[in-house]
């Protein structure tokens, strides 16, 4: 039985579960997924549709602190990637290594703070199109480089997202980037099939 865990899940529209029409997105079926075992857990869903990392860094320790208890197992999930590869005048809205740069801060932070810290891939915009997605799987392998080097779980999500038909049909009968629940539920197993119970029941920081 899980006592006091807290979990902010910080991140984009994919983890605030834009376009999911059970309001539930990845983040709330992983959550369900823990069942009985999370019966002490209290999460906050604190993403924001269009944020980049660098949007996600200048929010996260003002919104994350407000709601990690002194004394309480305070937990952070991490997913930002997808809108930094995005190109927006003929550049990505943030650089690769600037965006590497903001997640290492927040992975510092979280220590500093005593945070335990998952980091979830990217999700691909399927309206993107081919050069936007190889951009983000460079960008996802690098991720993993760096959650391996700080010793922080990585899930990657963004080449099977991107070769599952079911994800590309319902982004692309959507608005081009968000699926809708057959596409958050593959997001969540993945998430699940990813380490997400061991890190659940794990120690924090």
């Amino acid at each position: 039985m899980i006592k006091d865990l807290r979990i902010c899940f910080i991140g984009d529209s994919f983890t605030q579960g834009v376009g999911d029409p059970e309001f539930r997105g990845w983040a709330g079926r992983v959550l369900q997924a823990a069942g009985g075992e999370a019966a002490g857990l209290t999460a906050f869903n604190l993403g924001v549709r269009r944020n980049t990392s660098a949007d996600v860094l200048a929010r996260c320790w003002a919104e994350v602190g407000v709601r990690a208890v002194p004394g309480a197992d305070n937990r952070l999930v991490v997913s930002v990637g997808s809108n930094d590869t995005v190109l927006e005048d003929g550049r990505p809205r943030v650089a690769p290594d600037r965006c590497l740069e903001n997640l290492a801060a927040l992975l510092d932070g979280a220590r500093e703070r005593g945070l335990g810290v998952l980091v979830v891939g990217p999700p691909p915009v399927v309206c993107g199109g081919a050069g936007h997605l190889d951009r983000l799987l460079e960008l996802a392998g690098r991720t993993a480089a760096l959650c391996a080097a700080r010793g922080v779980p990585f899930v990657d999500v963004t080449a099977a997202l991107a070769a599952d038909p079911g994800w590309v049909r319902e982004a692309g009968g959507g608005d081009g980037a968000h699926p809708g629940a057959g596409g958050y539920r593959l997001l969540a197993d993945l998430v699940l099939a990813g380490g997400w119970r061991e890190w659940l029941l794990g120690a924090g920081a």
